[in-house]
């Protein structure tokens, strides 16, 4: 007796779950942010020691959503993001600054990686060029 109240319940339960569940096809919001970049590697060249080391990733909300970026990684302390933590809305333009420590010597290459709300999830964008002492 106990247990056909269990399966009865739990049939309850489940058919009341399923009716709950939205049968419309299209009832969600189908928007999304697109994030294209003009480019997605910035060669510094051949720079010298302690130059500037600024320099802007520009891209476009191509997406019929609000754009937001949620964070910017990079993979050391010498590369400093800096980003508007506004949305960008769709067709706008955003941009997206990398400042490397150019104090160090040699080549280097380094990715940032940008997280949003954009469809295709994290975007992965590279840095890179050769720092020379200064005369």
């Amino acid at each position: 007796m106990k247990r056909t109240l269990n399966i009865a319940i739990l049939l309850v339960l489940t058919l009341s779950f399923f009716s709950a569940a939205p049968t419309e096809f299209g009832k969600y919001d189908t928007k999304v942010a697109v994030m294209k970049f003009k480019t997605e590697v910035i060669d510094y060249g051949i720079i010298s020691q302690n130059s500037e080391g600024k320099r802007l990733f520009t891209f476009t909300n191509t997406g019929d959503a609000p754009l937001l970026i949620t964070d910017v990684k990079t993979t050391c302390g010498c590369t400093v993001p800096s980003y508007s933590k506004a949305p960008i809305l769709p067709g706008s333009i955003g941009e997206l600054e990398i400042k490397y420590d150019t104090k160090r010597l040699g080549a280097f290459t380094k990715t940032v990686t940008v997280m949003s709300n954009a469809e295709g999830g994290n975007k992965v964008l590279k840095i890179k060029g050769h720092i020379v002492a200064s005369k």
